[in-house]
C-alpha cells in the first residue's frame, strides 16, 4: 500500500507541476460556470415572466421545481463535459512514463502492477473530484437563493463520481497501450464519442438491440442519478466498467513488466 500511495502522490502532484492541470481545471470551471449561469438566467427569467402573467390575470403563481428545471439539466451538462475533459486527464497517466523512460524504473523496482495501476487510478479519480469542487460551489448559490431538494443533488454527484471512475479506468487502459499522450487523448475522445452517441442509435433499432445499446451507453446510466434515483443496476454497470478497465490496464502493465 505504501508503494501505491507514493505513486498516487507523485501522479496527483504532477498535475500541478506544469500548467496542464491548472488549464484543465480552468477550462472545466469556465465551461460548467457558463452553462450554470445560462441555466440560472433562463430559470430566473422564466419565473419572473410567470409571476408577471399571474399578476396580470390575477392567478396563483406557478410553482417551479428548482431541481427538475435547473439542477438536473446542469448535472447532465457536467456529465457530458466530463466525458470530453477526462481524456485529457488520463492521457498522461501511463503514456508519459513510457515517453520519458521512467517506466523502466517501475519495472525494475519491487512494485507490483497492481500497485502501479492503483496509484495512477487513484490520482486520476482524485483530480476528477478536484474538478467537481467548483460545481459544488455553484449549487451552494442555489441553496442561498432558493430551496432545492438536497438528496437528488447528492445522488447526482454519486452518479458523476461513478461515471468518472468508470471512464478514468478506461482512459488509463488506453494510456497503457501507447507512449504518445496525443494518441491516448484521441483514443479517449473517440471512446467518449462512441459511448455518448451509441444511445442515440438505440431509438432507431429493434427492441433487443435497443436495450443492448442503451445498456452500453455510459451516459444513459447517469440519468436516474440526476433524478435522485439510485438504482443498483446502474451502480453495478459502473463498477463492472471500472473493474474491466483496471483489469485490462493491469494486464498491459504485467505483460510489459514481464517482457522487461
Amino acid at each position: 500500500m505504501k508503494a501505491a500511495f507514493a505513486i498516487f502522490q507523485r501522479e496527483f502532484k504532477s498535475f500541478f507541476y506544469s500548467p496542464v492541470g491548472f488549464i484543465i481545471l480552468a477550462i472545466f470551471t469556465l465551461l460548467t460556470g457558463y452553462f450554470f449561469y445560462s441555466s440560472m438566467a433562463w430559470f430566473i427569467n422564466t419565473s419572473f415572466m410567470s409571476d408577471m402573467q399571474a399578476q396580470q390575470f390575477r392567478m396563483q403563481p406557478r410553482a417551479f421545481n428548482v431541481n427538475e428545471m435547473l439542477l438536473r439539466p446542469f448535472l447532465g451538462t457536467i456529465a457530458l463535459i466530463s466525458l470530453f475533459v477526462l481524456p485529457v486527464v488520463t492521457m498522461r497517466l501511463y503514456s508519459d512514463e513510457k515517453r520519458t523512460g521512467t517506466v523502466e524504473l517501475l519495472y525494475t523496482t519491487p512494485i507490483t502492477p497492481t500497485q502501479i495501476i492503483a496509484g495512477k487510478y487513484l490520482a486520476g479519480i482524485t483530480f476528477f473530484f478536484t474538478l467537481l469542487i467548483p460545481t459544488i460551489i455553484f449549487h451552494l448559490v442555489v441553496f442561498i437563493a432558493g430551496d432545492p431538494e438536497f438528496w437528488p443533488i447528492v445522488s447526482g454527484y454519486l452518479g458523476l463520481f461513478l461515471m468518472g471512475s468508470a471512464f478514468i479506468s478506461a482512459g488509463l487502459f488506453i494510456s497503457t497501450t501507447t507512449d504518445s499522450q496525443i494518441i491516448a487523448a484521441i483514443g479517449g475522445f473517440a471512446l467518449s464519442l462512441i459511448l455518448w452517441i451509441i444511445g442515440f442509435g438505440a431509438s432507431m433499432s429493434g427492441s433487443l438491440l435497443s436495450e443492448i445499446l442503451n445498456y452500453i451507453s455510459i451516459i444513459n446510466h447517469f440519468d436516474d442519478f440526476a433524478k435522485g434515483v439510485i438504482d443498483t443496476s446502474h451502480i453495478a454497470y459502473y463498477v463492472l466498467f471500472t473493474f474491466t478497465g483496471l483489469f485490462f490496464s493491469y494486464k498491459m502493465v504485467e505483460s510489459a513488466k514481464w517482457r522487461a
